[in-house]
């Protein structure tokens, strides 16, 4: 017999009893949009673990016996639940062994240790969740510890149906929508039982990764069905079959489903950085991120999403940054096909209007009549837009190289054998929209662009290795003291350094151009 939805509700206000013992309540914040545009956000990135799950696993727990406590318990979990069940361990005086997948990041495996202290031991087991579940599993069985679930479990979904509590409580509704993102459905289900019996005219949006869609799945077959495949981007979030228990609760209070994009979760955090300077982990944007998808239809109404966690690593913020302009529609990537002769490239740029702003370029000299430089832009979608058409009216040759496996691995083809004279250098240039084309176009125009690696790093320089070929002696000394002899105070550049000899032979592809070959071309 499984528990109803008025047994959740029960629950709920049972777990309110207990679940501040670990914390207090945590903000609810609006953001600062166009005047027609209300979104709340829930700071559970700013409980004590940085996610909601403390709730639910601490609310579980606080219900086991003297004699469970005394036995220990046993959890398995990628990160946030694993820091709940630590920090509930450590209030409550019990142990838990964690299981947790070798890939786990050190910054989650040192977060438990530290909320745990002594009272935690952490299993590294396999390379995913379904690992370290199946040997906590095991454990759990063989010696009567407590199994405490991450979400298929009535007390851990009440424990986490307080934040709904919260959200009423702060008196900022009543609220038109919720954007709820979902992995095993226990915050779901939880946060729209309470939010449906408070706000019953509320449509609640559960909220997916692409590749990360079990709980629509099993909503739709009317069963839990295992994913074959699961996009662990948005790890938070990253379960290939929901619960039994989550399921039903979620059929039954989900009115619908939507799914989110890697990219579009990084316009998600991108946009929580610039209105309130919060960096959630990818899951903890996932709301947010089906809300801007949806922004236009949602003008004039209350939203309210939830900030799941900020449990991030640090090494993911480079990737979230370069994609997140191409969630938002605003980056993209071209590769173009022009003649390989000098001017050729200078003429493309030009080409380009104001407003748009480079922030990577990628190109190399293969030898033969045509070149393929990749550029990305940034820029508003209608001026993408216009650029687009200016360039079919022209004539040039191009295409949306977004995604592209060479472009996203910045993989640059480059020939050495193509060169006469060649000279490479390290640049820095304002990073203001013009510096780097107008250095082009003084300096370079009597040269060949023959290798050009720059990449916009949010800085106030731009910095780019560009390597470029002569015609003759005198234009390459004439480059080399204009730019190089007096660090560039003559052009738009800041700073300027020459590659020397031996170290620009790495960029060569030709691996039998032997060093001194290189030393008598860089001479000439």
């Amino acid at each position: 017999m499984y528990p109803s939805l008025e047994d959740l509700f029960n629950e709920t206000l049972a777990a309110r009893q207990r679940v501040y013992e670990a914390s207090e309540p945590t903000p609810l914040q609006r953001l600062e949009l166009d005047p027609d545009e209300t979104v709340y956000v829930k700071r559970e990135d700013l409980s004590p673990i940085h996610a909601y799950k403390w709730r639910g696993a601490y609310n579980r727990m606080k219900l086991l016996s003297l004699e469970e406590l005394a036995r220990g318990v046993v959890c398995a979990s990628a990160g946030n639940h694993a820091q709940g069940v630590a920090l509930a361990a450590g209030k409550l005086g019990t142990t838990a062994a964690i299981f947790m997948p070798r890939s786990t990041p050190q910054m989650k495996q040192d977060a438990v240790r530290a909320i745990g202290g002594a009272n935690v031991e952490v299993v590294l087991v396999g390379d995913s969740y379904d690992a370290a579940s199946e040997r906590a599993h095991r454990v759990s069985e063989d010696s009567g510890r407590p199994y405490i679930h991450p979400y298929d479990d009535l007390a851990v979904m009440a424990g986490q149906g307080t934040l709904a509590d919260e959200i009423v409580m702060s008196g900022q509704g009543v609220f038109d929508r919720a954007y709820l993102q979902i992995g095993g459905g226990g915050m779901a289900a939880g946060v729209a039982c309470w939010l449906k019996r408070y706000y019953p005219d509320i449509e609640i949006v559960g909220v997916e990764g692409v590749d990360q869609a079990s709980m629509a799945a099993a909503v739709r077959a009317g069963r839990p069905v295992t994913l074959d495949y699961v996009d662990v981007f948005c790890d938070g979030t990253a379960v290939k079959r929901a619960g039994d228990l989550t399921s039903r609760f979620c059929g039954k209070l989900i009115d619908r489903f939507a799914s989110v994009t890697n990219e579009e979760v990084c316009a998600g955090i991108q946009l929580l950085w610039e209105k309130r300077r919060i960096i959630p982990e990818p899951a903890g944007a996932m709301g947010l991120a089906a809300w801007m998808k949806e922004r236009d239809a949602c003008r004039g109404k209350r939203i309210l999403t939830v900030c799941c966690g900020g449990n991030m690593d640090f090494g993911q913020l480079a990737w979230i940054v370069r994609h997140a302009g191409i969630g938002s529609a605003r980056r993209k990537y071209y590769r173009f096909s022009i003649s390989e002769k000098a001017g050729s490239l200078l003429g493309l740029l030009e080409r380009f209007p104001e407003g748009m702003n480079i922030v990577e370029f990628q190109h190399g000299v293969v030898g033969g009549e045509r070149a393929a430089p990749v550029i990305g832009v940034d820029a508003m979608p209608l001026l993408i837009d216009a650029f687009e058409r200016s360039l079919r009216e022209a004539g040039i040759v191009f295409e949306d190289a977004t995604g592209q496996e060479d472009v996203e691995f910045r993989v640059i083809r480059f020939e050495a054998d193509a060169l006469v004279r060649p000279l490479f250098a390290r640049i820095e240039f304002p990073e203001r929209a013009g510096a780097l084309r107008d250095f082009l176009q003084e300096q370079c125009k009597n040269a060949s662009i023959v290798y050009f690696n720059y990449n916009y790093t949010g800085e106030r320089v731009g910095r780019a290795l560009i390597g470029l070929d002569f015609a003759d002696d005198v234009e390459r000394e004439r480059f080399r003291h204009a730019v190089l002899g007096d660090n560039g105070q003559k052009s738009a550049l800041r700073f300027a350094q020459e590659v020397s000899p031996g170290v620009a032979q790495r960029f060569f592809r030709d691996e039998e151009l032997s060093r001194s070959d290189c030393s008598s071309k860089s001479e000439a």
